[in-house]
């Protein structure tokens, strides 16, 4: 239940994003940055975090939530662009890793989505988003976040 206590506090995150996922040809990935606060919830059981994309004129919202039956996460993500509630992402650390699969629909077609995040150390933490188009059997990066400590929980 504590998997994501690492992660409270504020953060600087480095973007890099790729313009066109699942398009055809290679892509172009663009960076931009972010701050990110993250604050706990009902005693550790969840977390919310607020992102700002001051180059982008965007905010973003991450909701987490462990499931005390089924021991697993749950993460949600808004932004201001749409205000809406994507469909959620659910798994689970190993270790340092944490794994987190869901369904969405992207450009209109569903897709699976994979969220992995990397524990580094106490002061940085990486975030990545796969899509894949074909069931899962093949998959497509298209956004990372490489996170800096710029702040303790409560500070």
């Amino acid at each position: 239940m504590n998997d994501f206590d690492f992660l409270y506090g504020s953060w600087d995150v480095a973007n890099r994003r790729l313009t066109a996922p699942l398009g055809p040809g290679p892509g172009t990935w663009v960076e931009f940055p972010g701050h990110a606060v993250v604050r706990p919830l009902f005693g550790g059981a969840g977390n919310i975090d607020e992102i700002t994309f001051p180059t982008l004129d965007r905010q973003g919202v991450t909701l987490r939530l462990f499931d005390q039956e089924t021991k697993q996460w749950s993460i949600h993500w808004s932004d201001s662009r749409t205000g809406r509630l994507d469909p959620p992402v659910t798994g689970g650390f190993t270790g340092d890793r944490g794994d987190f699969h869901g369904k969405d629909t992207y450009d209109g077609r569903p897709i699976r989505v994979h969220f992995i995040w990397y524990r580094l150390g106490p002061d940085t933490a990486r975030w990545e988003q796969e899509f894949s188009a074909d069931g899962g059997r093949t998959w497509e990066l298209n956004w990372t976040m490489d996170l800096t400590r710029t702040g303790r929980a409560g500070a």
